[in-house]
């Protein structure tokens, strides 16, 4: 059966106009009748299924006392202009003085702010209505269909044709009569393209007087989110597919009902009176956990209408990892680089590294890598996400002692728009969501200010954030890798790094081995360097003695940046001469302490001072000796400053190898945190051993 579609304008040329164009998109589906104001026509209004009526018409219903027929459905026509239209106008040169002449001058005013809106912004344009005092009279007229208006002397008119009306009031017109399948039609495609789109808010999509249905009707279908919207009654008067799966609502008798009467958890009422968007809560609907929450339609200072948005737990995470997923495809993301066989190395040292991470790889337990700078802690934090079950999912890596606290937390955690001064528009996710199912590895992370330590830790346990300036909590699921130099635990100690933390990212510690002690990898590794810079270079016998011998403070970064000297050398064959100035200069310092006589005191054998090494760990002996004489222990910074005291430079790396190898051999105790480490008895009785075979004291 037709539906009957009652057309009403001021103007009986405008209403006609009107009624064409509906008629143009419902064709055979509907009755369009055409009333006016001015005629008298709208006196004799017939009952329709639908009164569509112009905004000029509303405004003098209300001032001459006329009314719909009571229990009438009615609908405000929004209009714009045909693309020709405005075509013709973006053709006049820029800067052109117009004269823009309407029926009033108010409808003047009205109809050129729309083209503004439409884009036409580059004329300058003067309002004209009949009775207007008019000055100088420019060249060019323009008018929406009103010629007759249009002063003498105006040489050329540009005639708009009338106002049409707009894509998104047929499809309101549609949606009301339930013809929702003429949108799908050519009539209705054609008639959208052929007319120019209007841009609205949001909200206004809600709003009785404007709303664009063509953006409302796709969203309220598209949208991973339930929507209910009532209108100022607080009746329903739409509800999208998702919010009926939600709330079991079935078929379309939920609408034009009590919104607070169907969903008695959705407080409607509250948000139509005081105006205000509610509170986002969490309610128990159909058995599932949902987060809801009601915004108001607001026009000007009346609230015509609201709507609830309500969206499942398991959704809203599903949605994020979508997000998530599409920023990584998008290079916003990360993914590891590197595997296990990358890390180049046949030393038992390296090859147990390997086996041993591999292991830890596995587990979802937090692994802390320990090494010295330049030993490729960041390699082995991407072997170790690649070996795992996450290696589908986001590798994020980030250098916690790079950047300032307030940068690092927002980094982290991602911010909301308003945060803070230059915030960016919609905040930010952190890297804790995009690294969600995936590995973050957080590269010294010692250089962790205490906020940020209390902030993490309370991930490692609840696994939750939330963003800097916002009030939401965010589930994540992220297995953190952390890397730091041997420093940790003296941070712990002195109270700098907090103990909860450190044993929550201790959990799986692994010791990363400096270059030094991976004994002919270093050769391997520089192969592997020069074939990637091209080079042609080979070692002398003597360069490969001296390499052997050199500490390698810098580790596998130090040999890259050595091996890249080399290659811009020239020479085939790298003798000491061709060594980088750095490398000379440890060399000419070990020759000068090769000449030194030993100084009192002092333990090594002539072959430890003929290869350039110390006896560190008589030196670690007589310290902690001397330290029990003194009632009271040393740690490894103490045994640092008291080395260098006697003129013996060691390092971390070395004390702490020296401590583990002794307290094997019963010789010390280490205690964790402030203990330090003390001589036991058998390490007394061996330190006096070898000063008496050291000296051949009888």
């Amino acid at each position: 059966m037709k539906k009957i579609i009652g057309v009403l304008a001021l103007d009986p040329l405008a209403g006609k106009a009107y009624a064409t164009q509906v008629h143009q998109v419902f064709r055979s589906r509907a009755v369009v009748r055409n009333y006016s104001i001015i005629d008298g026509s709208v006196e004799h209004m017939g009952q329709c299924d639908l009164y569509m009526a112009s905004t000029d018409a509303l405004d003098a219903m209300k001032k001459q006392g006329h009314s719909f027929p009571e229990g009438a459905r009615f609908m405000e026509i929004q209009v714009t202009y045909r693309k020709e239209a405005v075509s013709r106008l973006l053709e006049i040169p820029k800067d052109t003085t117009v004269l823009f002449v309407n029926l009033t001058e108010t409808m003047s005013r009205e109809a050129v702010t729309q083209l503004e809106q439409l884009g036409v912004t580059h004329l300058k344009f003067i309002l004209y209505a009949p009775g207007c005092p008019l000055g100088q009279i420019p060249e060019i007229a323009v008018t929406p269909d009103e010629e007759r208006y249009v002063p003498d002397g105006v040489k050329q008119i540009v005639n708009l044709g009338q106002r049409t009306c707009s894509a998104d009031t047929m499809i309101e017109a549609a949606m009301r009569l339930d013809l929702q399948e003429l949108l799908e039609e050519d009539d209705f495609r054609n008639y959208q393209e052929s007319v120019c789109a209007n841009t609205y808010y949001f909200d206004q999509m809600f709003s009785r007087s404007r709303r664009l249905e063509s953006q409302f009707d796709m969203l309220m279908d598209v949208l991973d989110q339930g929507v209910v919207a009532v209108d100022e009654a607080g009746k329903i008067y739409a509800i999208n597919p998702l919010a009926r799966n939600i709330t079991h609502a079935l078929g379309d008798g939920v609408l034009n009902q009590p919104g607070e009467q169907v969903f008695p958890y959705i407080p409607f009422g509250w948000c139509l009176r005081e105006k205000k968007e509610t509170e986002p809560k969490v309610v128990r609907v159909a058995g599932s956990l949902v987060s809801l929450y009601v915004r108001p339609v607001l026009r000007k200072d009346q609230c015509v209408g609201a709507f609830a948005i309500l969206q499942r737990f398991n959704e809203m995470e599903r949605r994020q990892n979508e997000l998530r997923g599409q920023l990584m495809k998008s290079g916003q993301g990360h993914r590891a680089k590197y595997c296990f066989d990358d890390v180049i190395g046949q030393s038992e040292a390296i090859c147990y590294t390997k086996e041993i991470l591999r292991k830890m790889a596995q587990t979802e337990s937090p692994v802390l890598l320990i090494g010295e700078t330049g030993t490729g802690k960041e390699l082995f934090a991407h072997s170790v996400h690649n070996a795992s079950s996450r290696s589908s999912q986001p590798f994020v890596a980030i250098n916690c002692g790079a950047m300032p606290e307030n940068l690092l937390e927002s980094e982290l955690f991602g911010y909301e728009e308003g945060a803070f001064t230059g915030a960016r528009k919609g905040g930010r996710p952190g890297l804790f969501e995009f690294a969600h199912q995936g590995t973050l590895f957080l590269d010294e992370v010692e250089g962790m200010s205490p906020a940020l330590q209390v902030k993490l830790l309370r991930v490692l346990q609840e696994r939750e954030i939330m963003r800097v300036g916002g009030n939401q909590i965010i589930h994540v699921d992220v297995r953190i890798v952390a890397a730091t130099n041997e420093q940790l635990e003296e941070k712990v100690a002195d109270g700098s790094f907090r103990r909860d933390l450190y044993y929550r990212l201790n959990t799986l510690p692994v010791w990363i081995p400096p270059l030094r002690e991976r004994g002919e990898d270093l050769f391997l590794i520089l192969e592997h360097f020069r074939k990637g810079l091209g080079g042609q270079f080979a070692l002398s016998d003597e360069v490969r003695s001296l390499f052997r011998a050199y500490p390698w403070h810098g580790n596998v970064r130090e040999l890259h940046n050595v091996a890249e000297y080399l290659n811009f050398t020239g020479h085939k064959l790298i003798t000491e001469r061709e060594l980088p100035p750095t490398f000379l200069a440890w060399i000419n310092g070990r020759k000068a302490e090769l000449v030194q006589e030993p100084a009192a005191g002092s333990f090594e054998t002539e072959e430890e001072q003929g290869r350039g090494g110390f006896n560190a760990r008589r030196m670690v002996l007589l310290i902690l000796m001397e330290a029990s004489q003194n009632g009271r222990p040393v740690g490894r910074e103490g045994i640092l400053r008291e080395s260098a005291k006697r003129g013996l430079r060691l390092t971390q790396p070395q004390v702490r190898s020296v401590l583990h190898s002794l307290e094997k051999e019963g010789c010390v105790q280490i205690r964790r945190g402030r203990g330090g480490s003390v001589i036991t008895e058998e390490g007394i009785r061996r330190l006096r051993e070898e000063i008496k075979n050291r000296f051949k004291i009888d």
